[in-house]
């Protein structure tokens, strides 16, 4: 009995990992294979045309600047910078969110301004900071300009007497970015694999729970289900950005943002819409504090960020190899850097 209480101290007996309260457990389940869409059915003809567009420059005015530029997938969709760089070194006011797993979540943007991430892939062409294209017609008529691109359009919208359409351009892209799906060893997990955790991370998810953050963080996503106030416990230090209320003008919205997911959250820093919060460590520390009006120890807060590490993904690599893109032709517009 003395020598297995030596064990036990010395770390060379260990107890059986305690698994997680299978109440807990129900408000998550597992990432879909595809994030599929009732209103923009997923084919590979869309997806190898999305493909080619979500890397394609010339659907910025400067012809620097593509959805990759500021969702670089092979950095976890997005680029690691407080705000992210477009048009004539323009600096938008928030942080570039990842593009994977976000055509689950419920709205996109921070603010929710769009409803889906076809109608999220609208926004950065037409947006002077970003990508600064003056017009639908200007991305149509570049698209119109390289053959290649009309006979892709015309195949993956069969039948549509002017495939080559601004909508259309988004429903490609979208169709793509609904198979950026990033499955992770917490996937495992959830269907039965007992063993793909463990013990520190077992305990770093009962502690993520026990703390409140499943309150707003749940489902196959962690996150991208609802908006929250952020400051519920206290008043967050800074309210430049008044979130939703920018796009609703109510009073009840200010300070309002989407709950974003937490799925590769390790590898998606600086943190919040600002972009202003480096560490993971921190993060969770903040939303803590003002959120749920809670000071996490040093220890709580390494546990919980040991179980966030688990919703680290694989990246779908042959997926997202860079396409080979078809050249210009002396009626595709060239780019204006200057206005």
């Amino acid at each position: 009995m003395r020598y297995a209480l030596f064990l036990l101290l010395t770390g060379a007996l260990a107890l059986p990992a305690q698994e997680p309260a299978a109440k807990d457990l129900k408000m998550f389940s597992p990432l879909p294979a595809v994030m599929e869409s009732k209103t923009n059915p997923i084919t590979p003809e869309k997806v190898e045309l999305g493909k080619m567009l979500y890397y394609e420059a010339r659907l910025s005015k400067s012809q620097k600047f593509s959805c990759n530029s500021c969702h670089e997938l092979e950095k976890f969709g997005v680029d690691n910078e407080p705000t992210s760089e477009g048009h004539k070194n323009q600096r938008g006011d928030r942080n570039s969110p990842t593009t994977y797993n976000a055509g689950g979540h419920f709205v996109q943007f921070w603010d929710g301004r769009a409803p889906s991430v076809e109608e999220q892939a609208k926004g950065p062409v037409m947006n002077p900071v970003e990508m600064a294209m003056p017009s639908e017609k200007d991305v149509i008529a570049v698209l119109n300009s390289i053959p290649e691109y009309k006979a892709l359009f015309a195949k993956a919208f069969p039948g549509e007497k002017d495939p080559v359409t601004f909508d259309n351009y988004a429903r490609a892209v979208g169709a793509f970015e609904r198979k950026l799906v990033t499955p992770s060893r917490w996937d495992d997990y959830l269907k039965g694999k007992k063993d793909a955790l463990t013990a520190d991370e077992k305990a770093g998810f009962g502690k993520f729970v026990q703390s409140g953050c499943a309150g707003c963080h749940a489902g196959a996503y962690v996150g991208g289900a609802m908006y929250q106030k952020l400051g519920i416990a206290k008043p967050w230090p800074d309210a430049t950005d008044p979130g939703r209320f920018k796009v609703t003008k109510k009073d009840d919205d200010k300070m309002m943002f989407k709950v974003p997911s937490l799925r590769n959250i390790a590898k998606t820093a600086p943190y919040y819409h600002s972009g202003n919060v480096k560490t993971l460590d921190e993060a969770v520390a903040k939303m803590s504090d003002y959120e749920m009006g809670k000071k996490l120890s040093p220890t709580d807060v390494k546990s919980i960020v040991t179980w966030l590490n688990t919703l680290t993904g694989q990246i779908p690599k042959d997926l997202i190899a860079p396409p080979k893109l078809p050249p210009s032709t002396p009626k595709t517009p060239k780019p204006v850097m200057s206005d």
